[in-house]
Parts: C-alpha cells; structure tokens; sequence
C-alpha cells in the first residue's frame, strides 16, 4: 500500500454520522487524497483475523456426489472455513498480507503470523485442492474466488519475507490449478457474465491481469487479454442508469470500462471509452452512493460494497486517461459514505467482507 496516496486526515467514525439509513459527509473533503493510517489499518486488519477462524455461520456453495460429501466447512476447506463464505475467506487473508506488509508492527507479538503458519501449511491446500479437483465442483468460486486466491499468491510473493514465501510456495498447487482451469474456461465462454455480483466476468479478469502481470505469466496474461478484448471491444452505450440492482457489489457499466482500460493502448481505449460510457467525458458527470437500509440482511449490505468497487473503478479509469481526473472525486465520495459503516460493531453479514474491499480501493487509489 503506498504511502504516497495522500492523507486521510478525519478517522472512520467521525468522516459522517448516521441516522438510520442516512448519512451525512463532509463533502469539502472529497477533494483531499486518503490513506490508511496505522489506526486504521489495525481496525480493517482486525476484520478478518476476527473470522478466518470462525467457521459458522457457514455459506459453503458446495455440490453434493454422495453422502461421504457431507462434511463441515473446517474439513472441506482447512484454510478458507471462515468469514461465511470460501471467497471471502481468501480475501480476508489478503487483506491481513496486505496489511502487515505495510504495517508490520500491528503483529509485534507474532500472533497473527503463527495463525498463518498454523493454516496455510502444504497439508491443507491439498485438501483444498482435492475439492477443486471433485468433477461435482470444477466450476466452485468462478471467476471471483479465483482471482482474490491469485491475488493473494501475488500479495505473498511481492513480500520480502520468509514466512511469506513459504506460505507462496504451499499455495502453487491450488494457485496453478486455478491458472489452468482459468485459461480452459475462457475460450469457452461465448458471452461474457454482466452482473452486479460474484461472476462478474470483467471484475475476475481485471484482478487476474494485476496477477499475471506481476508475476510475469505471459502465457496468463496473453489468454486473459485476448479474451477480454473478444468479450468486450465491440460494446457500446453502457446504461449505467439502470445501476445499481437492489443487491449489486459491483457496477457492471464501470469494471468493464476498468477492465478495458488495462487491456488497450490509451487512445484505442479513449476510443472505446468514448462510445461505451460518454457521460464520463462530462465533468458533471455523477453518481450517487449506493444506501442500505438493513445491515443485518447479507444481500442488501452488498451496497456498500458497490460503493468501495466503484471507487476503484473511477481511480483505476481517471489513471488510464488523466482528461478524467475529476472522476477521483467522485470515487472518495463513495469510499466516504461508507466507510463510517465499517465499524466493530457492524453486522458480521457486512463486516466479514467489507473491510477488503474498503482496503483495496485505498490501495489502488
């Protein structure tokens, strides 16, 4: 996480305040470029070292062969059991690598890195990898799931510790199953997924291109970019009035444009821009935060979470094409709206997850 973001100069509970459903936002601060500060990062950190070990409530996605499937979550997935789902599990993890290579000292005691080492051993990622290798699950955690395990791998191997590239090594077998079976589904998939939600085909294809170009798979990246390109370069006219959907995470309008712009050259994708999206070559171009009203109901907290990807699509957009760079005040809108919702006392249906994605659009800012 670079320093060099800038300053977050008000912390999480007083950027606004809440009443009900509404909340209030300083909107002279959209301006002023944000950072994680180390009070901060010790809050988004204890988020998920509150659940990676926590194994119910447990949302598995599994699909039965046989009654010798029926087994806990802890025994199917040894390291990805808690935070209620398999996905937000992994990004829990990232989270906590992202961190602690910024923060290293929030871990003085080296508890959270015996918990690692206690978890992410050679043992249990073959037993992850064997549930990926069940004919009845080859599809589990498609494309999402995939591409947070890559980004964690990359988290891991960009880390100049020891620890870290142990914990790298133990994860290859799952993290090049997951490659192969990436590159066999692409050419495979005729149109590409639109929604607001898990299968976003533009969203796992962004994270995977950071990891393939990181690590240097150009075998990797060459699939991913030659596929996006197919699946994307003719659209045109994006509704993003239709969005968001009552449950959306992520803006189907915006990760496409994101996705596009780490695929083209920067004037064949101002040009593909410009017939996708125009309104936002409009420097009144705008949008309003996504509201939840119960925080309490895992689906309608997605919002929320639409609001932190929607930031990083409107960074990562400005950055490709620096016309643009009033787009980046919109994007702190929406991470400034929901950022005071992510307190220790939230609802385990928002707080299991919503700390990551907080913490990667901060760190792409």
């Amino acid at each position: 996480m670079k320093k060099a973001i800038g300053i977050l100069c008000v912390s999480f509970a007083v950027i606004a305040c809440h009443n009900n459903s509404q909340i209030k936002v300083n909107t002279s601060t959209y301006n002023q470029p944000l950072v994680l500060d180390s009070m901060q990062a010790k809050h988004l950190l204890s988020l998920p070292l509150h659940c990676i070990e926590v194994e119910y409530p447990n949302k598995l996605g599994q699909v039965l062969g046989n009654d010798l499937d029926l087994k806990s979550p802890r025994i199917l997935h040894p390291i990805f059991y808690g935070c209620f789902d398999w996905h937000s599990s992994v990004h829990g993890y990232w989270s906590i690598v992202h961190i602690l290579k910024e923060f290293p000292n929030l871990d003085s005691s080296g508890e959270i890195r015996r918990k690692l080492n206690r978890n992410i051993t050679a043992e249990n990622v073959a037993i992850e990898l064997a549930f990926f290798k069940d004919k009845n699950n080859k599809n589990f955690e498609r494309t999402y799931g995939w591409a947070w395990l890559l980004q964690l791998h990359k988290e891991l191997l960009t880390w100049k510790d020891a620890d870290a590239k142990r914990w790298a090594m133990n994860l290859e077998p799952l993290v090049n199953h997951v490659v192969r079976s990436y590159v066999e589904y692409l050419p495979k998939l005729v149109y590409p997924i639109r929604t607001g939600y898990h299968d976003n085909s533009a969203f796992g294809l962004s994270l995977s291109l950071d990891y393939a170009r990181s690590t240097g798979n150009v075998t990797f990246e060459k699939s991913l970019m030659t596929n996006a390109s197919r699946l994307f370069s003719q659209d045109k006219g994006c509704n993003i009035s239709f969005e968001p959907s009552g449950s959306d995470f992520l803006s189907p309008c915006l990760e496409e444009a994101l996705c596009m712009s780490l695929v083209l050259q920067k004037e064949d994708y101002r040009k593909w821009l410009k017939e996708f999206m125009p309104e936002l070559f409009s420097a009144g171009f705008n949008l309003e935060p996504g509201i939840v009203k119960d925080r309490t109901d895992g689906h309608l907290v997605h919002l929320d979470g639409l609001n932190f990807s929607r930031a990083n699509c409107l960074n990562g957009i400005a950055t490709a094409l620096p016309e643009l760079s009033y787009l980046h005040k919109l994007a702190n809108k929406h991470l400034m709206y929901s950022l005071p919702n992510i307190t220790n006392n939230d609802d385990y249906m928002g707080s299991h997850w919503l700390g990551t994605f907080a913490l990667y659009a901060l760190s792409k800012h």
